[in-house]
């Protein structure tokens, strides 16, 4: 978005981030950022984590490689046997892995890269194509690869948004999670660099202090502007304000 001037244009949520920055720091995109990579990096872990998925993948990596030639050549067996350190279903992750590198050989040319520079619609239709790779996960790729400024919502931790009075939470969790990416398309320009930086400081948030269940809210830095905490957790809130 040109003509963007930080020091003038500070939505609430762009004030927000700035105190969530100065608690966790800069935030730096994790390995890999290649599309073909990032989904055999999901796809070499589960149940899916950070940590499992980066196992997984250094596993496929060191001991078969990357290419979809590589994957395609080794036997399932040895495949199996490398996504055992990534965690459950090691067969089954074997098979999406071979899935993968067929589908990148036979309808990509070997090189997903060339996709994304297509108009956005057919990027996301064919990154959808792939196992495990919803919205979510569609709109995590061109993020993270720069492909187009998408308002992507880490799919782990949708409740940070609403709960700092960014969309509203519902029962239907792709409602939240369209509430959601409405509102934090509506507080933050158009910028890969912003949007990315907005997506990895709601991620680690989500992840350290505004979890799912059992929330710290007693040690996070914006309770006082979180309508979560002022009109769900009352009685937390008066024990760590107690009247003088």
């Amino acid at each position: 978005m040109q003509g963007y001037n930080p020091s003038i244009m500070k939505t609430r949520l762009a004030k927000l981030l700035d105190r969530l920055e100065k608690r966790y720091g800069k935030q730096k995109p994790p390995y890999p950022v290649d599309p073909y990579e990032m989904i055999l990096h999901r796809n070499s872990g589960y149940p899916q984590s950070d940590d499992r998925c980066d196992k997984g993948f250094l596993a496929l990596k060191e001991s078969v490689g990357l290419q979809p030639s590589q994957i395609l050549a080794i036997s399932d067996k040895k495949l199996t046997e490398a996504m055992r350190a990534g965690g459950m279903v090691p067969e089954l992750r074997a098979r999406r892995l071979k899935e993968i590198a067929a589908r990148v050989e036979s309808e990509f040319g070997g090189d997903l890269r060339a996709t994304m520079k297509q108009a956005l619609p057919q990027v996301k239709k064919a990154l959808k194509k792939f196992p495990t790779v919803g919205d979510p996960t569609a709109e995590k790729i061109l993020l993270f690869t720069k492909t187009a400024p998408v308002a992507a919502i880490p799919s782990n931790c949708i409740q940070v948004l609403p709960r700092l009075g960014f969309g509203e939470e519902q029962k239907n969790y792709v409602a939240t999670y369209r509430s959601a990416q409405e509102a934090l398309r509506s507080q933050l320009p158009e910028d890969c660099s912003i949007l990315l930086r907005a997506y990895l400081l709601i991620k680690r948030h989500g992840q350290e202090l505004c979890k799912v269940s059992r929330p710290k809210c007693e040690e996070c830095p914006v309770s006082s502007d979180c309508p979560y905490f002022q009109n769900q957790r009352p009685g937390q809130q008066a024990a760590m304000n107690p009247r003088p």
